[in-house]
């Protein structure tokens, strides 16, 4: 008797190994035993950005690039387009699940060193994935039109216009004219859609850079035994499928019963460039970077502070020498990054709140600690740091 799934496998692995190479990547993988829940967010952020490419390609085929017409479509797919409401809550909700998850996947990292030699390329293919979700996340905040869409776009093209040299010609060169129009509008829609997708490519190199050097764990000591590593497929799979239940489930909770949460109600105003808002907030995922912009009173300084917000974690792998990765193990740096996380979340909230002069001295007190903590606490602490023993084998380290 013929086997006929056989031979079709046998057929299809002779001339392309896709299933021997699925299975050795993903199923029989060996991955580090001791891995906590923290570990699931990788997995939390790729399922989000799957949910945002399917729906937004549904978004697109019924949005209109138009100043004239772009908030007009968007009311139209939220009240006439069937499952428009819901596609729609999908993809806004997406971008601040992406988010969640992409922040504490990258704490993790920094907690448990995953940084450290030999996974910095790792590290800086993550970082740049983060900037890369930044930049579509920005462009599509501006098309619905709205009045924050607006004058976000405007805040961001003014301090983009004080850069020196560079600045007037990108500004120009993302608003085709003087201001925001037409043709920026469709630049920036182009710009939304190219950057999404080129995100894929970017997940790719970040796995192939994972699937190269492994999987980091709690405690920060490469597998040595047969017995620290367990097959991905089917420990992981199984972990990795309840959590993603659960964060599909607040997904659905922020979705069916917080809309109010998915944008700030400016937005479900038409723009309008004669009319300012009170108050000029950025969504939560923004507000640490726009609290750094606001609390310099340089237009310049807080660009370059802000966006140095960022670019600092790119140098962390060669800023930490220590030899020790997991923060478990390090006194020193487990007192300070709590603080540090402290600090991001306390920019947040004063991103989000008005101007006041108490927020603005939070600011720049979160601020100057977020500086302080990579560039001077970060190299100083190996140098004066009592680090504890390392376990000898990770099934030591989870006894």
């Amino acid at each position: 008797m013929t086997d006929r799934p056989d031979s079709a496998s046998n057929w299809l692995e002779a001339r392309l190994p896709i299933i021997s190479a699925f299975r050795r990547e993903y199923v029989d993988f060996a991955m580090p035993r001791n891995l906590n829940y923290l570990w699931n967010f990788g997995a939390f952020a790729t399922v989000a950005m799957a949910l945002l490419i399917v729906s937004g390609v549904f978004l697109a085929i019924n949005y209109t690039p138009t100043v004239a017409a772009a908030f007009s479509s968007i009311e139209t797919i939220d009240r006439q387009v069937a499952s428009g409401w819901l596609i729609r809550a999908i993809h806004m909700g997406g971008v601040s699940m992406l988010f969640a998850a992409l922040y504490v996947h990258l704490a993790r990292g920094l907690y448990y060193g995953s940084y450290k030699a030999p996974r910095e390329l790792l590290w800086l293919t993550g970082l740049g994935l983060l900037l890369m979700v930044m930049t579509a996340a920005f462009a599509g905040y501006i098309l619905p039109w709205g009045q924050m869409s607006y004058w976000g776009a405007t805040v961001v093209i003014n301090a983009l216009n004080a850069v020196p040299l560079i600045g007037r010609p990108l500004a120009s060169l993302l608003l085709g004219g003087d201001g925001l129009g037409d043709v920026a509008l469709h630049r920036i829609y182009v710009l939304h859609f190219v950057t999404a997708f080129s995100i894929l490519g970017v997940i790719g190199l970040h796995l192939a850079a994972l699937h190269v050097t492994g999987s980091n764990n709690p405690a920060g000591v490469e597998p040595r035994k047969a017995d620290d590593t367990v097959p991905f497929h089917p420990y992981y799979t199984s972990k990795d499928g309840l959590g993603l239940c659960l964060f599909l489930a607040v997904y659905a909770v922020l979705i069916f019963f917080l809309p109010g949460w998915l944008t700030l109600a400016d937005n479900y105003v038409q723009a309008n460039p004669l009319i300012t808002p009170r108050d000029i907030t950025p969504e939560w995922y923004f507000a640490p970077f726009y609290a750094i912009l606001r609390a310099v009173p340089s237009k310049l300084g807080g660009l370059v502070l802000a966006v140095g917000s960022i670019g600092v974690l790119f140098a962390v792998p060669w800023l930490d020498r220590s030899p020790v990765r997991s923060a478990r193990y390090r006194p020193l740096l487990r007192l300070a990054l709590p603080v540090l996380f402290l600090s991001f979340i306390l920019l947040g909230f004063a991103g989000m709140r008005r101007p006041t002069p108490e927020w603005l001295w939070l600011s720049r007190a979160a601020m100057v600690y977020w500086y302080v903590f990579f560039l001077v606490l970060l190299p100083i602490l190996p140098k004066i740091e009592k680090t504890k023993p390392l376990p000898e084998s990770l099934w030591e380290a989870g006894r």
